[in-house]
């Protein structure tokens, strides 16, 4: 299994952490849920982090089969539309969005 996280680093606008939140729930969410080959998507919000460390507003990961199933997500039309609506999120945002992708670590 494969994750893509994408780590929002930094703060979301004073005042707008609720429309943020809706923006994401109602405008990004179900975009992100039509990628192809995705198993699984989560969000989180972050509620506190370490003295020294920079916050992290939101993470989202999304679970892939493989890189093979990853790699078709990128290259689908329904991730450049996902590019677009983030604008109207990312109007709210201060930071930077980092992407991560992952093994998952099954045990035995």
């Amino acid at each position: 299994m494969i994750i893509r996280q994408a780590l929002f680093e930094g703060n979301i606008h004073p005042g707008k952490a609720d429309e943020f939140r809706a923006y994401v729930k109602n405008s990004l969410l179900p975009l992100w849920r039509r990628f192809p080959g995705v198993r699984e998507v989560r969000v989180m919000f972050e509620v506190e982090h370490d003295d020294g460390f920079s916050p992290v507003a939101m993470v989202l990961a999304m679970a892939f089969d493989d890189r093979t199933a990853l790699a078709d997500a990128l290259a689908s039309d329904v991730r450049y539309e996902s590019r677009e609506i983030t604008k109207g999120a990312l109007a709210m945002f201060d930071g930077v969005v980092r992407h991560h992708v992952f093994n998952m670590f099954e045990p035995v």
